[in-house]
């Protein structure tokens, strides 16, 4: 049984964060094939170079930089989005599972998700921090800090009516309870001895103005068409662990 899930789409136009000498690089710089989903630094500009090992894509963050969740709806119909960070749902705050309120974009549309979603109009921003002054470790729940995951899934119906927006909200967006934790996040604790413990987790930053509105969508599957799923850490650990080599 398919459920019908309040969600947010982003109301007006959004400005590209990276200018145009990189766009020849952005291919290899992304990941994903329903939702391009890309790792921005907001403070640089720079669009964070992935790299793949054994079997996890990873990216270095910078301590104290603001960061983005790029995401780019690459099909050719509506797709919701349910964002997470550190194991926690980037709208509700609940712990992270597939049955969440997320992002709903249109064929081709692009959406930075920037911090941590405070009202219609209002989100935390993402910042890079050590692991003990991350949201999730703060809330008791540092089990998978180091993981960003963007699970995607379909439509089942055209989109026909749209929905005026509403005013402020306490909460992000209504959400389901979560029903237990999801595979959208894997555990970011080192399985492989002597690989060094985690650094980077992800803070709750300044205010700042997001506007979103409130639409329906009723999805296709209750499990996602697609599941992303990015790991993070700082360059030392990075290197460290063989991910990044040495002579970058």
């Amino acid at each position: 049984m398919n459920t019908k899930t309040a969600t947010l789409s982003r109301r007006m136009a959004l400005s590209a964060l990276v200018g145009a000498s990189l766009l020849t690089a952005l291919p290899a710089m992304a990941i994903g094939r329903l939702t391009d989903v890309r790792i921005v630094n907001r403070d640089s500009g720079e669009v964070l170079q992935m790299y793949r090992h054994r079997g996890d894509v990873w990216v270095a963050g910078e301590p104290g930089a603001r960061y983005a969740v790029e995401l780019q709806n690459e099909s050719r119909g509506r797709l919701l989005n349910v964002v997470s960070v550190d194991g926690v749902n980037v709208i509700s705050g609940d712990t992270a599972s597939f049955n969440q309120a997320g992002y709903v974009l249109n064929p081709g549309q692009r959406y930075d998700v920037s911090g941590w979603r405070k009202s219609s109009r209002e989100i935390a921003a993402f910042e890079f921090t050590s692991l003990p002054r991350s949201y999730a470790a703060r809330t008791g729940r540092p089990d998978d800090v180091g993981v960003i995951g963007v699970a995607v899934f379909r439509e089942r119906a055209p989109y026909r009516q749209p929905v005026p927006e509403i005013g402020p909200y306490g909460r992000s967006a209504p959400a389901p309870e979560a029903q237990g934790k999801s595979s959208m996040q894997s555990k970011s604790h080192r399985s492989d001895p002597g690989n060094a413990d985690q650094e980077l987790g992800t803070g709750h930053g300044d205010r700042e103005r997001d506007r979103v509105g409130e639409t329906e969508f009723e999805r296709r599957n209750n499990r996602p068409d697609e599941v992303v799923r990015i790991r993070y850490d700082s360059r030392e650990n990075l290197m460290a662990m063989g991910i990044i080599p040495t002579y970058q």
